[in-house]
């Protein structure tokens, strides 16, 4: 029996709010926070927050491809982060935090650069598209008090001042394809 499983890696700032974002979406079984793309092997969050490992915060999303495809995800991840700042998403600065797609097989890296060629011709964005694509490497699972983050400190300054304000934008445009509550 074919499995329908299949796995998108999105970095996009703070792993933390896109965590919580792409829990939300049908289809999408498991969102792993931690890092890829650096060199340092089994990379510390202490140790990536330098900047110097050359890894990326993101997340590694676990989806059923008969329920949610691997374009909807991308639509969601363009549409929930600045993919025109190089090495920034608000004040989160520094190449930890860049835009980047990983992709596990040539038919993601095809579908990435299609999509944002599309987004260019339609001046979706008032400046370029920064956002790398790049084949996936290995991902570190982050330590485990980042996993569920959101969920666990709802009532953190960090959650209720940047995460809620993003997941009402995003439960807003993207209601039909929200898992329900």
């Amino acid at each position: 029996m074919k499995s329908n499983i299949e796995t998108a890696i999105f970095a996009n700032g703070c792993f933390w709010c896109t965590e919580a974002v792409f829990q939300e979406l049908k289809g999408v079984k498991k969102v792993t926070s931690g890092y890829i793309g650096g060199t340092l092997k089994n990379p510390s969050y202490k140790e990536i927050t330098t900047g110097k490992t050359g890894h990326a915060e993101a997340i590694k999303i676990e989806f059923n491809s008969e329920e949610i495809l691997y374009l909807e995800l991308l639509d969601v991840f363009f549409s929930t982060h600045n993919p025109t700042t190089l090495n920034r998403q608000g004040y989160d600065v520094g190449s930890q935090y860049r835009s980047a797609i990983f992709y596990n097989s040539e038919i993601q890296k095809e579908i990435a650069k299609s999509y944002i060629k599309a987004l260019t011709e339609a001046e979706v964005f008032d400046t370029p598209i920064v956002t790398e694509i790049t084949a996936a490497s290995t991902f570190y699972k982050a330590e485990n008090y980042h996993q569920n983050y959101y969920n666990n400190n709802k009532f953190q300054g960090y959650c209720t001042a940047v995460i809620n304000p993003k997941l009402k934008k995003f439960r807003e445009k993207f209601k039909e394809k929200l898992k329900a509550q």
